[in-house]
């Protein structure tokens, strides 16, 4: 039996509306995406395969909702938005309806030609925008599970979601198809601090850590500043960024 079938028939034993469900499935296992009470928001998604895992994952506690332009069947424990999540007014629907996620996933995949540079170049386009709506409503140290399919225009794209979490991983799901060319980009850590690796700037030294690292506060945002003391006002390079905290190097 190929892995497709396999996948395929597992969905229907156990009450799955996708094969995909098992995708979500291991992508949780290798990257411990979904906890219990967690906001999950589930972009492109229709038939809600997707949705039923994430439910399972979040529990009765937590609020799991599926954006799609289709309308989808109502799944116990979840709710769903029909719009296009491109559109300002879906944006806005949902983001009233949750404020802030813990997580965002995108398993969404572009009507296939056959022709791979195309299909490669629509997938970014697709993972991009569920990248820009990630931005939009999730929450410090939040999560992004978004699919793509390899080629050139990954590396750029990995390289602008690394840029906004704190670590980045591809994953291949064992349950994709052994032809297929996708994988998912797994973000973690939503970095919402207000300035960046590199960024260098007057701080003043307001209180002294537990390692005796001078602690300066940008626009509220924790920074450590070794060889410092209080009192001072020193120039520094931001040399690590975390999403409640961050390190400077003392400039001379």
């Amino acid at each position: 039996m190929s892995r497709r079938d396999q996948y395929y028939n597992k969905a229907k034993q156990q009450g799955y509306r996708s094969r995909a469900a098992y995708k979500l499935k291991q992508l949780d296992d290798t990257a411990n995406l979904i906890d219990e009470h967690a906001t999950v928001v589930d972009l492109g998604a229709a038939p809600g395969g997707w949705l039923q895992v994430a439910h399972e994952l979040a529990g009765d506690e937590g609020t799991v909702i599926g954006v799609d332009r289709q309308r989808i069947k109502p799944i116990d424990g979840c709710e769903t938005i029909k719009g296009d999540m491109t559109d300002a007014e879906t944006r806005e629907r949902l983001h009233e309806r949750i404020g802030k996620a813990d997580v965002v996933l995108s398993d969404m995949a572009p009507n296939m030609s056959g022709e791979y540079s195309l299909d490669h170049a629509r997938s970014i386009h697709l993972a991009r925008q569920a990248f820009e709506t990630a931005l939009a409503v999730l929450a410090p140290d939040g999560a992004f599970v978004v699919k793509v399919f390899d080629g050139p225009d990954l590396s750029k794209f990995r390289s602008d979601i690394e840029s906004e979490f704190q670590y980045v991983r591809a994953v291949r799901p064992d349950a994709s198809r052994d032809e297929s060319s996708e994988l998912y980009l797994v973000g973690k850590g939503r970095l919402t601090a207000p300035v960046q690796v590199g960024d260098e700037l007057d701080v003043e030294i307001v209180d002294t850590g537990h390692e005796g690292d001078g602690i300066a506060k940008v626009d509220g945002y924790t920074l450590f500043v070794p060889d410092t003391e209080v009192g001072e006002t020193v120039r520094t390079r931001i040399d690590d960024v975390k999403p409640n905290f961050g390190f400077g190097e003392r400039m001379e």
